[in-house]
């Protein structure tokens, strides 16, 4: 009989599912070293957003000696295995655990991890080798015969989660796959955080283009660069809600070919971020209109008979944002569980490949995969495992909860 004939929403069901897994959190912390060399390993790999072939390499041929089902990569470059559930029907319901291959490292980035007193110290040592890591403890734990469930679980090292990847990964995978009924993303360390809000962003490069000059003899003619400042600056005057919380930044802007020409080009780049679309929609036009009548109050002045600044926006980035209400049973069951293995749960909001589920309307959330690091995105990142089988704990427990434990040993 099984142990959950629906998503649990009362304490007491996820007591008896948490009750049930005590021998595979035994499992999890026998095997926690092996768990930290994995890590290691997976972080010393170049993966690159765009380039995480190697990695992904690595990650398929574990999933095939862990016995997972129909192990392939797909266009997008994600490497998927299944776990089978005891719902074998054409139709049947799957739970998503997904971790991102990529880094935000350059190719050339030295990767060896030292050890520094408890921490392990690295690039990509959390964020996310942890992550892919407590994936692959997890497809070892839910082996099909010491732990079994309804619904199958579906692993996925995804493609593209950081920067300008634009969650290439999770967009191929969510777009091509039936029937997932909810997802859960694990992300860097931590055992306390839920994500539950994903904070969608749009990302935009403007361009302006003109005939350029001497910086004497050709005044008068529009300055590209002067037109990219102007934009700069009417979109950091912007007025921003603040709820729907909405944030909007220039990131990088460049342009020009010396100090004594007339640029003839500029570009800035552009990142707006909100937890509702509306909202993304809203300030999208506003950045437009900015960048609209920069292009114009540098027309406007330019010397008759020059010829007109040109401008361009391009959409460089488009991450849906969406909410799973926190009594929903994938929350409540993630906040319980938390709070069973003894850590008090925080819930939250970020940008992770958690957002195109909910943006699809697919229950997910994103959570830390145990342990604690810091530094992340920079060459001193560190983790160090203090109690990390607490996090592969919880995160068992929330994946048992979401495809249905029937059976434990």
């Amino acid at each position: 009989m099984p142990l959950l004939s629906s998503a649990p929403t009362a304490a007491s069901d996820v007591a008896r599912v948490h009750d049930a897994l005590a021998r595979a959190r035994a499992r999890l912390v026998a095997r926690d070293a092996v768990t930290v060399r994995d890590q290691v390993t997976l972080a010393e790999i170049p993966a690159p957003t765009g380039e995480e072939e190697e990695r992904g390499a690595w990650v398929a041929r574990r999933f095939r000696a862990l016995g997972l089902a129909d192990v392939r990569v797909d266009a997008a470059g994600n490497v998927v295995g299944r776990r089978p559930g005891e719902d074998r029907s054409e139709d049947a319901p799957r739970v998503a655990v997904c971790a991102h291959l990529d880094t935000v490292f350059p190719r050339e980035t030295p990767l060896q991890v030292r050890h520094e007193g408890r921490r392990l110290v690295g690039p990509g040592i959390g964020d996310n080798g942890r992550g892919l890591t407590a994936m692959l403890a997890l497809a070892e734990t839910f082996d099909g015969v010491q732990l079994r469930t309804r619904h199958a679980i579906e692993f996925v090292a995804t493609t593209g989660e950081e920067g300008l990847g634009d969650l290439r990964g999770a967009k191929r995978y969510f777009a091509e796959t039936p029937n997932v009924v909810a997802a859960v993303a694990l992300d860097g360390a931590g055992d306390e955080r839920i994500v539950h809000r994903a904070v969608g962003s749009r990302r935009f490069r403007v361009t302006f283009a003109g005939p350029g000059g001497h910086s004497w003899a050709a005044f008068g003619v529009p300055n590209a660069v002067h037109a990219a400042a102007r934009a700069a600056a009417a979109i950091a005057a912007l007025p921003l809600d603040d709820s729907p919380r909405v944030t909007v930044s220039v990131g990088r802007i460049g342009g020009g070919i010396c100090v004594n020409a007339i640029p003839a080009d500029a570009w800035l780049e552009v990142d707006l971020r909100s937890t509702s679309g509306a909202m993304l929609d809203r300030y999208e036009q506003s950045i437009r209109r900015a960048v609209h009548g920069a292009a114009y109050e540098e027309n406007v002045i330019r010397a008759e008979g020059t010829p007109a600044l040109t401008m361009r926006v391009e959409v460089i980035g488009d991450r849906p944002g969406g909410e799973l209400a926190a009594e929903a049973p994938l929350v409540a069951g993630a906040v319980a569980m938390t709070r069973l293995v003894g850590r008090v749960p925080e819930l939250g909001a970020a940008s992770t490949d958690a957002n195109v589920p909910l943006g699809r309307g697919v229950p997910a959330i994103a959570i830390g995969a145990g342990g604690r690091g810091g530094d992340a995105h920079t060459p001193a990142e560190w983790f160090e495992n203090a109690e990390g089988a607490v996090g592969l704990a919880r995160a068992l427990g929330i994946v048992a909860l979401a495809a249905e434990l029937v059976g434990a040993a």
